[in-house]
């Protein structure tokens, strides 16, 4: 069982993700907007202290502009709208409407042909979702042609596998080895049991480290491995 928002909410920041994410769809058996303020009032706790704050992102499947209003309100820095649902042109307008309320829009894609469109769009921010396998993933942002003056990060979707293998860590390692800027994790951290290394802490720790794939296990990197302390790069969860 998934603890409740306010008990991963430290956890996250203590361990050195870069943002946290709430599924904000309660049709889907995921959190509701009274989630996203418990977790904003959370991470506003940590104000002035080291790590600080952590930026909360309101994951909704979003169709309409009310709900982008919902998350400003809710206290939400960030929102996910996919491309594949609501398509360029209102990809473009919600790209409006979160910069209105001082919100960054994250676009999720699972196509080169969706990734080129949303940053045709104006995305700042694109997620390789649905995706299984690095090389999948890789396909749909190698060949992006971004305007000169633009930047776009790129985000790894890590999907969980039905093991104890720990094989998200290695994806992510991989992932960071063929550029991306970020990887989401949402289930991969919660498969835990009794082995500490399972803890969503010790799993973003993991997905952190630099390590390789031929040299190092994530079950069981002690630190000593090739490169393992260096900087991997932003984590979202």
């Amino acid at each position: 069982e998934i603890p409740p928002p306010e008990t991963l909410s430290p956890v996250f920041r203590e361990f050195g993700a870069a943002a946290v994410a709430i599924l904000a769809d309660e049709r889907t058996g995921g959190c509701s907007y009274d989630d996203v303020v418990t977790m904003v009032a959370e991470q506003e706790e940590a104000q002035g202290e080291v790590p600080g704050p952590l930026p909360v992102i309101s994951s909704d499947l979003i169709v309409d502009e009310i709900q982008i209003a919902r998350a400003a309100d809710a206290g939400a820095k960030a929102v996910t709208v996919t491309y594949g649902v609501v398509g360029a042109e209102k990809v473009m307008q919600f790209l409006k409407d979160a910069k209105a309320l001082g919100l960054e829009v994250i676009v999720n894609v699972n196509s080169a042909e969706e990734a080129q469109g949303a940053v045709d769009a104006g995305a700042s921010i694109i997620s390789v979702t649905g995706v299984d396998g690095v090389d999948g993933k890789y396909a749909a942002i190698e060949s992006l042609s971004i305007p000169e003056g633009r930047s776009v990060c790129t985000v790894a979707n890590i999907l969980a596998k039905d093991n104890k293998a720990l094989e998200e860590v290695e994806e992510a390692w991989m992932c960071r080895d063929k550029g991306f800027n970020c990887v989401w994790v949402s289930d991969a951290l919660y498969k835990s049991g009794s082995d500490p290394t399972e803890h969503p802490g010790a799993i973003i720790n993991s997905m952190k480290a630099k390590s390789s794939v031929k040299y190092a296990s994530p079950k069981a990197r002690s630190g000593k491995g090739e490169g393992a302390r260096e900087y991997l790069g932003d984590i979202m969860m």
